[in-house]
């Protein structure tokens, strides 16, 4: 197994999973728990890369990230170098491939909280601010986890999107999935055989800690 691009996977998916941890709880407790004419417009842009092909969102996020893309012209002032064919453009492309697993998670589990105990909250005079950091997020703590490792799992084995905007460059843009496929084009099956089932038990491993956490298997509180 190339430990580089693995590694490399591993880096961009943390990025990535933290990344859009920070953005999504904002915007799931938006969708949540406000209404508004339009809503429904917002929440089809979040779910869309679940169904958009990868090809088409990389193509898009190339010519985004190109040097004549907005993306890619205030990046090259910004910094003095192209966008595309990078490990930051690899961050940026997944956390809107990724998107829509991390937001998800977390609308559901804001929705099914009892908002009888927000009210309550409200009554004892907490702010919103409060009522999220005290409240909210304490109860949704399976959602978040849900969330952050969903995304981190989508993104681990990402390959259409990075491929399309990061290329094939050793050390920089080569992940685990462009990895198996080249092995797979080299007629290196073994190779491949390895490192899939690698990947394949690394995943099995994400998803039975998310389907323990909603079935409380194990929870920090007794259960009843």
């Amino acid at each position: 197994m190339n430990g580089e691009a693995f590694l490399l996977s591993l880096r961009l998916a943390a990025m990535v999973s933290l990344l859009l941890l920070a953005f999504a709880l904002p915007l799931a407790y938006v969708l949540a728990f406000f209404r508004w004419p339009g809503k429904f417009l917002v929440e089809s842009v979040v779910a869309l890369p679940l169904v958009l092909p990868p090809t088409v969102l990389g193509f898009y996020a190339l010519v985004a990230m190109g040097p004549r893309g907005p993306l890619g012209k205030f990046w090259q002032a910004l910094f003095g170098h192209s966008l595309a064919f990078t490990f930051a453009g690899l961050v940026i492309a997944s956390l809107v491939y990724s998107l829509p697993f991390a937001v998800q998670p977390l609308v559901a589990s804001f929705e099914a909280m009892d908002r009888r105990l927000l009210d309550a909250s409200a009554v004892l005079g907490a702010g919103r601010a409060r009522t999220f950091f005290r409240v909210i997020l304490p109860l949704a703590w399976p959602g978040v986890l849900t969330s952050l490792v969903l995304s981190f799992a989508h993104t681990l084995g990402v390959f259409g999107v990075v491929l399309m905007v990061g290329g094939n460059l050793p050390g920089i843009t080569r992940t685990v999935s462009i990895d198996i496929y080249d092995h797979v084009q080299a007629l290196d099956y073994a190779s491949a055989n390895r490192t899939s089932l690698f990947l394949m038990l690394v995943c099995f491993v994400i998803l039975s800690i998310v389907y323990a956490v909603n079935r409380r298997v194990w929870s920090p509180w007794p259960v009843e």
